[in-house]
């Protein structure tokens, strides 16, 4: 099992008893491919719920850039709905599963078709 396949698994193990969503495996996969080496480091694998900064980070860079959604306060509160999905205390929110839950808030998986 390669690291990427190790990580895609940990991802849907957090998907499914963290946030009680069963992954779609293809669109998991695709999404963590999409995340690139950031996968692979500490400090960016992972999202600071708590930091506004990063979040509007995964606003521009994710949702308006990758998903080509129009800049809006549904973006700000669909971030804060999936951080809350994942649990605000949990202190490892991967940016995959982040990104997952995004794409699948919006409607957007064909991004990834």
């Amino acid at each position: 099992m390669s690291k990427r396949d190790e990580l895609i698994a940990k991802y849907a193990e957090d998907l499914r008893n963290k946030c009680k969503i069963e992954p779609d495996m293809a669109l998991l996969t695709k999404v963590t491919i999409g995340c690139g080496p950031a996968i692979y480091n500490a400090d960016s694998s992972t999202v600071a719920g708590t930091d506004e900064s990063e979040l509007e980070t995964v606003k521009k860079n994710f949702l308006m850039k990758k998903l080509g959604l129009p800049d809006s306060p549904a973006l700000m509160e669909a971030i804060n709905a999936v951080i809350n999905t994942y649990g605000r205390s949990e202190r490892n929110k991967y940016r995959a599963v982040v990104y997952y839950m995004l794409a699948k808030h919006f409607g957007k998986e064909s991004v990834y078709g």
